[in-house]
């Protein structure tokens, strides 16, 4: 645990720290080894001393996995490496220093992680993300330059309307089979006179009808359940995750989910049947596509707080009193 917590902590000064590296190696002529000025060492005498060199070596754990993995380093650069970092630190008061260290620490987020992010995003739509103008977009914004477009934020609306409208074409040519088939499978299923169709578009089936008390929307309960395609293959089931039932909160689930567990009753046993609005809409999740029709078979178990309402005491026909017959009364000789 405590290894896991220096390298959080490592990633992030290493982060600085490599960069300023590269800052460095662009903004000066290299500096040849031998260049390098001779680094006074202080040796170790005192218990204090000990200590932190020793804290200096243990903040190195996983630091070469880190430089290897993430950062891209060679290690046989080791010794540029180690240049940099110990210019950094002799340039930490520097304020041009920095904000060209920052510079290049943004440009490797940006050209690492933002740009194939969002060139991945339009991928297989009518539009497609050009690096040269990604970069003019970006610095001319820092420059706060409005010569394309009037404002930043009307830019970035343009930038995400854009891509709504990608996405939705990209998906309707993708999956818009997908839903058109979920469309008739909930129509036919309908026509099931045990099947029950809700304004909402929710179908339900109940297997077992459960006495107990009805969930609020806010409520926590333990269900059992498995999902289903409309073809039939499972993508999930509260088995997969143990033998226990899986607690979940009625307002953090599907759509579906949350209006069929406020209408059950605990005990219950129903099979759903969700319209893809209802369910994950056009996100893909999984096995689960785009415009998703899904069926589950759903147990409620429990609601976890709530003490069951007591069941009515059975009635023992043996013990309940039975009114006398009337005899006749006899009438009196004269």
């Amino acid at each position: 645990m405590k290894h896991t917590l220096y390298l959080l902590a490592l990633i992030l000064v290493m982060s600085a720290s490599f960069n300023s590296v590269s800052a460095q190696s662009k903004k000066k002529k290299k500096v040849k080894p031998e260049e390098t000025p001779a680094v006074v060492v202080k040796p170790v005498t005192t218990r204090s001393d000990s200590v932190s060199y020793a804290a200096g070596m243990n903040y190195t754990i996983g630091l070469i996995p880190y430089l290897t993995r993430q950062a891209g380093v060679d290690t046989t650069k080791m010794e540029d490496f180690i240049r940099g970092f110990r210019e950094y630190l002799a340039n930490t008061s520097d304020e041009t220093f920095k904000a060209y260290a920052a510079g290049l620490d943004i440009a490797a987020q940006v050209n690492n992680r933002m740009l194939p992010d969002v060139q991945n995003r339009f991928q297989g739509t009518q539009d497609v993300i050009d690096t040269e103008m990604f970069y003019r977009g970006f610095i001319d914004a820092l420059h706060n330059d409005t010569t394309v477009f009037k404002t930043i934020d009307g830019a970035g609306a343009f930038f995400q309307a854009t891509l709504a409208e990608d996405i939705e074409l990209k998906n309707e040519k993708l999956y818009g089979p997908n839903r058109e088939a979920g469309r008739a499978f909930l129509a036919e299923n309908a026509k099931d006179t045990t099947v029950k169709v809700l304004p909402s578009g929710l179908q339900y089936k109940i297997l077992t009808a459960g006495t107990g008390d009805i969930p609020k929307p806010t409520e926590t309960v333990k269900v059992k359940y498995e999902g289903r395609l409309i073809d039939g293959t499972v993508f999930d089931s509260s088995s997969r995750h143990g033998d226990a039932p899986v607690s979940l909160r009625l307002n953090q689930v599907i759509k579906g989910w949350t209006e069929a567990l406020s209408l059950m009753p605990v005990g219950s046993k129903w099979t759903l049947y969700i319209p893809y609005e209802l369910a994950y809409g056009e996100q893909e999740q999984g096995q689960i596509k785009p415009f998703s029709a899904l069926v589950f078979d759903v147990e409620l178990v429990e609601i976890e707080g709530r003490t069951p309402t007591a069941a009515p005491a059975p009635t023992n026909n043996a013990a309940v009193k039975k009114n006398p017959v009337k005899k006749a009364k006899k009438k009196k000789r004269k």
